[in-house]
């Protein structure tokens, strides 16, 4: 059997479970911080982390997370796979962070996992997704609808810097969409929090 045939397989499947380990988890019960699932907004993210803890217990969260992402493209470009493997291994991670087998398949909204696979695969991108959510946080004040336009930007922008990863984007995207529904329900009630 090729190597290969063999190696694709499992950086996906090493990419899963870099996604699945409960950064904030980690960092909130090192810190005696309360866990982050049971506090505040209930997702064990940056932004619930800084809510219920602490800058620097926040900015290791973010650290971790978005880590997590770099280490498993890292790992796939090292290897020297495919575009459209190295694609996997995103989707891979984002859904490893979004139901990590490691944290009871409770885990984040996968923006800051998204923005550390996207920094290794085209950092135009990633510097496009960051303005982006600097941007709307900033005129907001709301986490959410940062992290939902920094989602949609995504898509053209992979489509005109990076067209040959654009299948698996357009699914994390769409799982990124899809995690924040509850908080684009609270936006239509106007019950979303703000920092």
């Amino acid at each position: 059997m090729p190597i290969n045939s063999l190696l694709e397989p499992a950086l996906i499947s090493v990419a899963y479970l870099l996604g699945s380990i409960p950064t904030a988890l980690l960092v909130c019960h090192s810190m005696g911080i309360a866990d982050p699932r049971q506090q505040g907004s209930g997702n064990p993210g940056t932004s619930n982390v800084l809510r219920i803890g602490n800058r620097v217990a926040a900015a290791l969260t973010l650290a971790g997370d978005l880590g997590k992402g770099i280490l498993a493209i890292w790992l796939a470009q090292l290897a020297n796979l495919t575009p459209g493997v190295t694609g996997l291994c995103a989707l891979a991670v984002v859904l490893g962070h979004l139901f990590p087998m490691l944290g009871a398949f409770r885990g984040g909204k996968g923006v800051a996992t998204t923005l550390g696979c996207t920094l290794m695969l085209s950092w135009p991108v990633f510097i496009l997704q960051v303005l982006t959510w600097l941007t709307i946080v900033t005129m907001t004040r709301t986490a959410s609808i940062a992290s939902l336009c920094m989602a949609l930007i995504t898509l053209p922008g992979i489509y005109l810097m990076a067209p040959e990863l654009l299948s698996p984007m357009a699914l994390i995207a769409l799982l990124l969409i899809a995690r924040h529904s509850p908080n684009i329900r609270n936006l239509i009630s106007g019950k979303e929090r703000r920092f």
